[in-house]
């Protein structure tokens, strides 16, 4: 019996589960135990388990060991290697009795090891046990990568998603764009309207860029002071171009007045718009300093408006 590489439960959000066995018996034996809790995904060897995780992101990873190709050592070495799916949580299960079997998994990164033949109720125990663990990593590091003023991410946020996507997008070759966007005169702004209101303003054009963004893996974050950026992998210029007029619009819509600005009587941003497509001779700063200088001409042409290049 072939399985298919995605078996998704419909309904709302939940847990998702990628169960790794090149045994159709044992992957539909957890299925049916899980199946009504979590999202259940499949995968039959290693090469698959890589190339859903990395599609999928799941929540936690049951693997088995021994299989064809690939083995589950193997397959964990490599995500655990990825940035992208470093953090996602691997439970081995395995018919492997050895000690030496047990301790390599857990040095390779592994969370827990459970020996077949399953039982079901310590099986359910430590998948409950490694997902509170993992949603309360997840919370924690979601804290600390957001801005505490806008609510969108942070420098350092920012920084981890463009080296992450920056590796990614060479390995696919694929184009990642940026967006570097600056508010108009803020200074100004807050010199005639008090910093307060210059908070605010800061927020609502934050939250106007964040509702702009259609796609999960697209990011919003703050910069610094007024500076914010747009992380856009696997989009072209011409495409971060358009989203980078749509955002500019959606400041505008905003109504902010600024009467101290040059630009225009309220609220307004320039953008410096860039795309590379990665590769193993420049680094992830170059595309800030190409989105950096667009953002320079921008405001050399008089604001409000979009420099791409």
């Amino acid at each position: 019996m072939d399985l298919p590489l995605m078996d998704k439960l419909p309904g709302a959000e939940r847990p998702r589960i990628l169960v790794v066995d090149d045994q159709t018996s044992n992957i539909l034996l957890i299925r049916e135990l899980f199946k009504n809790e979590y999202e259940i995904f499949m995968a039959q060897d290693g090469e698959q388990a890589i190339a859903q995780c990395q599609a999928l992101m799941p929540d936690l990873i049951l693997m088995d060991l021994v299989m064809p190709g690939i083995d589950g050592f193997e397959a964990c070495r490599r995500l655990k290697d990825n940035p992208l799916t470093r953090a996602v949580p691997i439970i081995f299960v395995s018919a492997q009795r050895e000690e030496a079997d047990e301790a390599r998994g857990f040095e390779l990164g592994g969370v827990d090891y459970i020996i077949k033949p399953v039982n079901h109720t310590i099986l359910r125990a430590r998948v409950r046990t490694h997902l509170a663990l993992k949603f309360q990593a997840d919370l924690l590091s979601s804290i600390a990568l957001q801005d505490g003023l806008t609510g969108v991410a942070n420098r350092r946020k920012f920084d981890e998603a463009l080296q992450s996507d920056w590796l990614q997008c060479a390995r696919q070759q694929q184009p990642v764009s940026l967006l570097m966007l600056d508010v108009d005169h803020f200074k100004r702004f807050n010199d005639r309207y008090g910093h307060q209101a210059g908070d605010d303003c800061l927020r609502r054009v934050a939250q106007a860029i964040r509702l702009s963004l259609r796609r999960p893996r697209d990011l919003a974050a703050r910069y610094g002071g007024e500076e914010f950026a747009c992380l856009l992998p696997e989009t072209d210029l011409e495409g971060a171009s358009s989203l980078a007029d749509e955002i500019l619009q959606a400041i505008r819509a905003l109504g902010i007045p600024h009467e101290a600005s040059d630009a225009e009587p309220t609220v307004t941003a320039s953008i410096g718009v860039a795309s590379m497509i990665p590769n193993g001779s420049t680094a992830p700063q170059t595309l800030v300093e190409r989105a950096d200088h667009q953002l320079y001409q921008a405001k050399h042409e008089g604001r409000a408006r979009v420099s791409a290049g």
